[in-house]
């Protein structure tokens, strides 16, 4: 199993539009790319949050359908509009 953890800050103020829409279109990942087992998004409530308002984790049988989800078109539309928005952070590993 290969997880795939993010949290993002936003870069300038977002309407509840936007951040509603990246909630929207990364929950629905798994739908149009093959080979996402799960994923989980939401807003951040943690008080030790440090600015991170929004966070997931997503599952995949191995890193070769990380590598395939990473390049798939649809994940590639995603970021062109959200990464200008987002100030990430990724943490990624395998399970035995």
């Amino acid at each position: 199993m290969f997880i795939h953890s993010f949290a993002f800050r936003w870069k300038t103020p977002l309407t509840e539009s936007q951040k509603q829409r990246a909630f929207d279109e990364i929950n629905a990942l798994h739908t149009r790319i093959p080979g996402i087992l799960e994923t989980l998004v939401g807003f951040n409530i943690s008080p030790r949050a440090q600015g991170y308002e929004f966070g997931g984790t997503m599952k995949f049988a191995d890193r070769a359908a990380f590598k395939a989800y990473n390049e798939h078109p649809v994940h590639q539309q995603l970021l062109v509009w959200l990464l200008p928005l987002i100030d990430p952070v990724e943490v990624d590993f395998e399970m035995p």
